[in-house]
């Protein structure tokens, strides 16, 4: 039974109307007596806040992001997916949302500083239910800059931060916390963060040198609640205490708290979260395949997800064929669900199509010093097998008697992306868009180069062109002219003088810290 002061805050946090002295109180989001997904690295991602959340969960929290790459990220609504993408400079998603989870998603950042903190927030803050910052996570890429559990030895710098966003954003602030070495020094710090206006703490039950396989410290956690008038949510019961949704109770009861937050034992199985019982992990696998295809997760994250749910199945030749996939379609033609993936693949393809057709006009390319550029992207799936946009340009070289392209290929050194620019009858094409790897920036140049010119590139539901048709007809007719030619060649390139061959090496040119070739 919550105490008077308790009761008055979970009143006051619960409704709209309740008079607001520090801000968070007017917020709709509630904090008591919620069972709650936990910020987990690679598995807080779309997909699986939204299958907690189907399966009962009432607040989720998104993976720690760091405040310095999310103040780079530009807010893009995206119509297609019908989400709200949050887009660094090398285009990657830092964090993405959408309506199914409005009003209960919590944005966790990773932070250092105030003013930093506060930038991120209010960059996120109409998308999301709530901002929390990380002071629990012990891991090294965490506590490197002084975020995480580093912050707990500076008591000043964490009521800076908190205090920061409580006065800077309109919507609720809470932090994470691991329990400090003493009891007496938990306590003490929870009152100051208390203080601070933060609208509930999470609190795992281990200190920062302690790991799963420690016994979570209950008595800890219920020193807390009995300490603070605000909602404290209980965290670090998956191993020890929480192997059913009949335990989440148990362990709320255990530590006194107003709230469970769960980490590994709903990465295990999200379904945990379900009043009527856990479904299969089978089950639940092919739920969250459909949240990753629907909304374009990351492959490489999906698979992680899904690993992680096999768990010690995850040697097995069904775990096997699952590591080895390394695209969604891969992915989904493990499980069988392949007529899944084509279907939900074209209905969002027929929305990208129709978007363009209602929207304004094509885009036009844009001349930035002496180079043609596009915004374009390479997405490999929407190209047939052994069809590339590089391999229509060089057959529509080819036909009008051009020189083959030729690509200039640099890295940046920040994120390891790259950028190329395609040269072709003495114009210079590029996407201002960097790319993965050198092979998808030249398809990106290619595509660019393509559009600029009114060319097809070989797109799935493309009007065919015959060019590659073509080039297949001719394989056999130039095969021994071909095979005469490359006898030429090497003959000629064992006779090419010493200061020649000099002068063809120097044609290779470092750019950004990496070669890149620029044969002329």
């Amino acid at each position: 039974m919550a105490s008077e002061p308790e009761a008055c805050a979970v009143r006051a946090c619960c409704d709209p109307m309740f008079p607001s002295v520090r801000g968070w109180v007017m917020a709709s989001l509630c904090f008591a007596q919620k069972a709650v997904l936990a910020p987990m690295v690679r598995v807080g991602s779309l997909p699986m806040r939204l299958l907690a959340l189907d399966y009962g969960a009432d607040i989720v929290y998104c993976e720690e992001l760091i405040d310095i790459k999310m103040a780079q990220c530009e807010r893009v609504v995206n119509d297609v997916l019908e989400t709200v993408d949050f887009v660094a400079p090398d285009e990657r998603v830092m964090f993405r949302t959408c309506s199914k989870e409005e009003g209960r998603v919590v944005f966790q950042m990773g932070t250092a500083d105030p003013e930093r903190a506060l930038a991120v927030a209010k960059l996120v803050e109409s998308d999301v239910a709530a901002v929390d910052v990380n002071m629990g996570c012990p891991k090294e890429y965490s506590t490197k800059g002084g975020m995480g559990s580093a912050l707990l030895s500076d008591p000043e710098k964490i009521e800076a931060i908190l205090s920061t966003l409580v006065n800077g954003i309109s919507k609720p602030v809470t932090c994470k916390i691991r329990i400090l070495s003493t009891l007496e020094d938990t306590v003490n710090l929870v009152k100051r963060i208390e203080k601070t206006g933060v609208a509930a703490i999470a609190v795992h039950g281990r200190m920062k040198e302690e790991r799963p396989r420690h016994p979570v410290h209950c008595d800890y956690i219920q020193a807390v609640a009995e300490s603070v008038s605000i909602p404290v949510i209980a965290n670090g019961g998956s191993s020890d205490m929480v192997k059913t949704f009949e335990d989440i109770e148990r362990f709320r009861e255990a530590t006194g708290a107003s709230s469970v937050m769960l980490a590994r034992a709903a990465m295990w199985n999200p379904s945990i979260f379900r009043q009527q019982g856990a479904l299969s992990v089978e089950e639940v696998m092919e739920e969250y395949i459909r949240y990753a295809v629907r909304y374009d997760n990351n492959p490489f994250n999906t698979k992680y997800c899904l690993c992680q749910m096999l768990r010690d199945r995850v040697e097995s030749p069904f775990g096997k064929r699952l590591h080895a996939a390394q695209t969604s379609e891969e992915i989904c033609e493990v499980f069988g669900m392949t007529d899944f993936y084509n279907k939900t693949r074209a209905e969002l393809e027929a929305r990208k199509a129709a978007l363009q057709t209602n929207g304004d006009q094509p885009q036009l390319p844009r001349l930035e010093e002496g180079v043609l550029t596009m915004p374009v992207r390479f997405e490999r799936r929407d190209y047939p097998p052994q069809i590339t946009p590089k391999m229509y340009l060089l057959e529509w070289s080819r036909k009008e008697k051009l020189d083959q392209p030729v690509y200039e290929t640099e890295q940046r050194t920040q994120d390891r992306a790259f950028q190329s620019t395609v040269i072709l009858d003495n114009k210079k094409y590029r996407s201002t868009l960097w790319e993965k790897s050198k092979k998808f920036a030249e398809q990106a140049a290619a595509i660019v180069c393509l559009r600029s010119l009114g060319l097809p590139e070989g797109r799935i539901g493309e009007e065919h062109s015959g060019l590659v048709n073509k080039r297949k007809r001719d394989d056999k007719k130039c095969a021994a002219l071909d095979a005469n030619e490359s006898a030429a060649r090497k003959r000629h390139i064992s006779e090419v003088p010493q200061e020649e061959e000099e002068e063809m090496i120097c044609r290779t040119k470092v750019v950004n810290g990496v070669c890149g070739q620029t044969t002329r």
